[in-house]
């Protein structure tokens, strides 16, 4: 199992949930994170932004299902401006997971 997590901007949040449903993986959690990359922020006209708000998906899956996963975020959550801020992508590995009503380990 793995912990796919993707920062991404709002508004590429409802098509990036969009296609996962549509590829069948529609389980995730949404988070709203606020934050810069390499670029420390962003200036428009005199003001300075140094956190900018991004929305954070996290996804647990099966190793086979990883790479569809991060490419169906990678393809939509991409602006095609050339632009910074897209966003980033996580894996990282998951020991073990339960579910809390059941009591049953895994997914």
């Amino acid at each position: 199992m793995r912990l796919i997590k993707a920062i991404i901007r709002p508004e590429k949040t409802t098509p990036v949930i969009t296609e996962l449903m549509g590829a069948g993986y529609p389980s995730l959690t949404k988070v709203d994170v606020f934050g810069r990359g390499k670029q420390k922020g962003i200036v428009l006209n005199d003001v300075h932004y140094d956190e900018l708000p991004k929305q954070m998906l996290l996804i647990v899956a099966d190793d086979p299902d990883v790479d569809d996963i991060v490419g169906i975020i990678m393809r939509t959550a991409r602006t095609g401006e050339g632009h910074f801020g897209d966003g980033r992508v996580f894996v990282l590995p998951v020991e073990k997971a339960w579910t809390i009503s059941s009591g049953k380990e895994g997914l």
